[in-house]
């Protein structure tokens, strides 16, 4: 009998120590994108391993760990401390745009990848930046947007090349507001401030339909940016735009971006005009994509995807060594959709059309 017992024992341990070990070790940088209560849920499930906590702010600390608890020993004032008490599988930064580049310079000598929430950087010369590090210490850089994982945004990727050539996207991206949604005063800190993110609407939902565009032309360089801005709403958000309309243009077909803080209700929504079909994904993870050829309008069920969201990506990539072939997590896509940023800033600051070669 006591032998039986030591067998099970035994197998326990193994059995706990195997799931520890298919678990990404992870440090966060930064705690003020509100994007990382999704990976601190994660945590108190048990679904990845949280080893090391960067975030200056103490106040901010005590309140995560008051939601998600959490130990103490953790949490470090800064990501170079974090990184010399730990050894991660990867670092997660959920900070403002302006500090992801300091994050990169940090990691990328001691050969740990990283993962930033978009977009990947505050302008297109720290994209550059951030690319030769990579290159020089042969480290991924990864960047997280939310749509890479809704399934109507997948199918609606999977289904473009039935589409035929495609002419036209159209993307809506938006929502009341971030103080009207309610974001936390940390996140509103840096995401309503130009000098932090960059700029406002035209950053924070922009990126999604460059994210988009960039996918659907397979990686090529827009011929040309134009965007114009809008500051609806300057009493509340005095130090950035809050709606935007950017317009990319490619030899043979057009991508139209419409970014705000001031639709009145929120909304991820994609249309794709094909030679062949037209292509509607309607809203976030629904389970239909719209499909319309000739006169013919019918909606298609999505299949479940293979993963839903970027930690159970990483996981099977980084620990079960699953194929790395996510495009819109990649580098060189990112430097494009960061290019692409830059331009429409600069085309909404001089009110012109900005060519790219």
């Amino acid at each position: 009998m006591k032998s039986k017992s030591l067998l099970v024992i035994c197998f326990l341990i193994v059995c706990n120590f195997s799931f520890a070990q298919s678990k990404l070790k992870v440090v966060l940088a930064g705690l003020t994108h509100d994007h990382v209560n999704a990976i601190l849920s994660k945590y108190e499930n048990g679904e990845i391993d949280i080893i090391g906590i960067a975030e200056p702010d103490q106040q901010l600390c005590e309140k995560k760990k008051k939601d998600y608890p959490m130990p103490n020993s953790i949490f470090f004032k800064d990501l170079k401390t974090a990184l010399q008490k730990t050894h991660p599988d990867l670092v997660m930064v959920y900070d403002a745009p302006s500090e992801h580049l300091k994050a990169v310079e940090i990691c990328m000598p001691l050969h740990i990848p990283i993962l930033i929430e978009k977009p990947l950087a505050f302008s297109y010369e720290d994209a550059v930046k951030m690319q030769a590090l990579s290159e020089k210490f042969k480290t991924k850089i990864y960047t997280n947007f939310p749509s890479i994982w809704y399934s109507s945004f997948i199918e609606l990727l999977k289904r473009s090349g039935d589409a035929g050539p495609i002419s036209k996207m159209i993307m809506r991206g938006g929502h009341r507001g971030p103080i009207e949604v309610g974001c936390s005063k940390e996140f509103v800190n840096w995401l309503t401030d130009s000098v932090k993110n960059g700029g406002g609407a035209l950053i924070d939902f922009g990126c999604y339909g460059a994210a988009i565009m960039t996918e659907l032309m397979h990686g090529q360089t827009p011929l040309s940016v134009y965007a114009s801005t809008k500051h609806l709403k300057p009493e509340m958000y005095p130090k950035a735009d809050d709606a935007a309309t950017i317009i990319l243009e490619y030899k043979n077909a057009t991508g139209i971006v419409e970014a705000s803080w001031d639709f009145p209700y929120t909304i991820m929504d994609a249309e794709v005009y094909g030679n062949n079909e037209y292509l509607h994904a309607s809203q976030f993870n629904t389970p239909q994509l719209q499909v319309k050829k000739d006169t013919a309008t019918y909606n298609e069920t999505i299949a479940a995807p293979e993963y839903n969201d970027a930690v159970e990506y990483l996981t099977k990539v980084m620990k079960k060594g699953a194929p790395d072939n996510n495009q819109l997590l990649s580098l060189d896509r990112n430097i494009i959709i960061v290019r692409i940023l830059d331009a429409a800033r600069k085309s909404a600051r001089e009110c012109k059309k900005i060519l790219l070669r």
